[in-house]
């Protein structure tokens, strides 16, 4: 391939505490702004671990809910959603503006993620949230999902994503949390599905099937049980392929 570029992000701020050993792999992070975790505080130290390494920065809202970890969906009206959303990556920018740092991306969190990605209501709440910030920031989104549709609809700029250790089903939703094969845990396995999702658009399911599935950033999860060392292989193998991180 011609132009060999991935990006790889991760989930930071969320109290996990490990943003330092991951930044030198990683070329975008989400940093949660106080929705399901974080607070001024954690983001000024992830945002300030970013500057050093030239990592992109992106805003991680989700439903207001830190004692779910913004995993289980909140019933909340529109305008509600909308004022907690745009509060959270307004938090954000104060402190990028601090450090005279751009926000390059929005990436919702958890459950609030999975229902934009289908639900029109919600996708629209969000893609309302961009068209207000008035910087021209990108919206991570998941392929062929009601947020992408919404978003390109409204002339925001959209990055397809997809989860480098999770596992998918038939229909390209994440497999339960609940369910044992829900986290991809070998990072060969986690390569494979990376190189097979980038170079081919293809995804192999928890069952076997094969699924088309476009992406150009990939996530790993920071709250994975084996988060670094994953991340760390990942970046190396691509790069043994000739791919940058960047």
């Amino acid at each position: 391939m011609e132009n060999k570029i991935i990006d790889i992000n991760v989930d930071m701020g969320e109290g996990i505490g490990n943003e330092s050993k991951l930044m030198p792999y990683i070329s975008s992070c989400n940093i949660a702004c106080g929705g399901h975790a974080g607070n001024l505080e954690t983001m000024r130290h992830v945002v300030t671990l970013a500057k050093q390494n030239r990592v992109k920065i992106g805003a991680h809202p989700s439903f207001p809910d830190k004692e779910n970890f913004g995993r289980k969906t909140m019933e909340m009206s529109c305008v509600a959603l909308f004022t907690s959303v745009k509060n959270q990556i307004k938090d954000l920018l104060a402190v990028l503006n601090e450090e005279n740092v751009p926000l390059h991306h929005v990436k919702p969190h958890g459950a609030l993620y999975n229902l934009a990605a289908t639900d029109d209501k919600i996708a629209n709440v969000i893609v309302e949230v961009m068209k207000s910030l008035a910087v021209p920031a990108e919206l991570y989104v998941p392929f062929n999902s009601v947020m992408a549709r919404v978003a390109v609809k409204n002339n925001i700029p959209v990055l397809y994503e997809a989860f480098a250790d999770r596992n998918y089903n038939a229909d390209l939703s994440l497999v339960s949390r609940s369910e044992k094969n829900a986290i991809v845990e070998d990072a060969d396995l986690m390569f494979q599905q990376v190189l097979s999702i980038y170079e081919n658009q293809k995804l192999r399911t928890a069952k076997g099937e094969w699924a088309m599935l476009k992406a150009n950033t990939f996530c790993v999860h920071g709250d994975h049980p084996d988060a670094v060392n994953m991340v760390k292989s990942l970046a190396g193998k691509l790069q043994d392929k000739g791919y940058k991180i960047r």
